[in-house]
């Protein structure tokens, strides 16, 4: 009972503290354009793969929740599945989240399920023809001060330019920058994605060139206010070349000559070739491995990316950071934050390289663990090796804009409760717990994230 009364104290010193999302996938011309969003069902379904996957799953066809492009679908008839299985939801992160924005932000007392459908559908459409329910009125609602969202190297970053240049816009949305397509050999298109970088910069076709082509664009980013660089990657391999092997290389990419072992080689020369920009320039470095993307050929070919069919693998890390680590990781002002969806590699690996270099930081909870019992997991592997001051403030990582404060909210709950079983222990004091609480959603990401 004292556990639970000092949680609940801890929650609420933090429950109303503005949101920093310093990593999501929240498209900025949302609240640029500050368009109304259409139906519940493009609102709570077809952004979050977290839901589609579940119910495809469980034998529902994701052309049928409206993720064929080349298919209508009547949203309201979409969301009745989404009723029929809810009960499938159960005990999920995305149970928690829907449940939680469907009671916060629309009044919904009641389960959603078959018999409620229509009447729910009805409630929330309403409430979307509202002005508080455009996406700007809703981001202030939200308390949101910093949301990070996550780019392309070519795009023209025209929304962000926008948000920043209206005196009407409160909070900053900054953009990141996302080279993995530019960086792997094997990534489909690589030659023309190439191509197109270096004509942007006007580069030569050299790895000299090359490389000056993405200094250019992260430098772009930078003047757009961008924070980091983000790095979504199988492994975390990192090497480094000698530069005639390195243009030797590139070359091979470019006319698609390379194996597989030749453009892991070349990846892992890359990452390592970001750090080194991140150490010039200042942009946080965010790696992001261990998933094995668009696993169902036929549902990637038929639906696109980002449908719910990622996968987790295993993850190394003190092996394939070595060479980055030994080059870089005591470099004044280098900023790498580690994430994973490999829970073995928290203790034996992410925390102890956190408890030395001053450089790495632990990314929190992602993607499959982003659940209470996940987080709390994790807070305990990581934080008896080193403590909560190296770890990143919660990162929501999320393209469903409407799930932001939620998954907020789980993870400062979780804290709370981490934060309140070790005061009751004895293992720390009232008053540091509640720093702890204040800093882990405040001073800790601005610090790791540089805002």
């Amino acid at each position: 009972m004292r556990v639970r009364e000092l949680a609940a104290e801890l929650h609420a010193e933090v429950a109303d503290a503005p949101i920093i999302s310093p990593h999501g996938h929240v498209d900025p011309r949302l609240l640029a354009d500050d368009i109304s969003f259409s139906d519940p069902a493009e609102l709570f379904l077809t952004r979050d793969h977290y839901v589609t996957r579940l119910l495809h799953a469980s034998g529902v066809s994701l052309g049928d929740l409206g993720l064929d492009s080349g298919r209508a679908v009547d949203p309201r008839e979409a969301w009745s599945i989404l009723a029929a299985h809810w009960h499938r939801f159960a005990g999920t992160a995305s149970g928690y989240w829907l449940t939680d924005e469907l009671m916060s932000l629309f009044g919904v007392d009641e389960e959603l399920a078959p018999e409620t459908s229509d009447r729910i559908y009805d409630r929330v459409a309403a409430a979307l023809a509202e002005p508080a329910f455009r996406p700007r009125a809703l981001f202030e609602r939200f308390r949101i001060d910093v949301l990070a969202t996550t780019d392309d190297p070519l795009d023209d970053l025209a929304p962000h330019a926008r948000l920043a240049a209206d005196p009407t816009f409160r909070g900053r949305v900054l953009p990141t920058f996302r080279p993995d397509a530019y960086l792997d050999p094997e990534a489909p298109g690589f030659a023309d994605r190439v191509g197109l970088l270096l004509a942007a910069t006007n580069k030569p076709t050299t790895f000299v060139g090359y490389l000056e082509a993405l200094q250019d664009r992260r430098e772009y980013f930078l003047d757009h206010g961008a924070v980091s660089a983000d790095h979504g990657v199988v492994e975390p391999f990192t090497t480094d070349l000698d530069p005639q092997e390195a243009d030797e290389l590139f070359r091979a990419a470019l006319a698609g000559t390379v194996d597989a072992a030749a453009a892991r080689v070349f990846r892992g020369h890359m990452l390592l070739q970001m750090a080194r920009m991140s150490v010039s320039d200042g942009l946080v470095m965010t790696v992001h491995p261990g998933v094995n993307r668009n696993h169902h050929q036929p549902t990637f070919e038929r639906f696109g990316p980002d449908t719910g069919h990622d996968i987790p693998v295993s993850t190394e890390y003190t092996y394939n950071l070595r060479p980055l680590l030994n080059a870089f990781g005591t470099a004044p002002g280098f900023h790498l934050v580690l994430f994973a969806v490999d829970e073995t590699v928290h203790s034996r690996e992410v925390a102890p390289l956190a408890g030395f270099y001053p450089s790495v930081f632990i990314g929190a909870p992602w993607w499959f663990l982003d659940a209470p019992d996940a987080i709390q997991r994790w807070r305990s592997a990581v934080t008896e090796t080193a403590g909560f001051y190296r770890s990143s403030g919660f990162i929501d990582d999320t393209r469903a804009f409407l799930s932001i404060p939620a998954r907020h909210d789980t993870a400062r709950r979780s804290d709370a409760a981490f934060l309140a079983r070790l005061v009751v222990e004895g293992r720390v004091s009232l008053p540091t717990a509640r720093r702890v609480a204040r800093d882990l959603v405040d001073a800790i990401p601005r610090k790791v994230f540089k805002l």
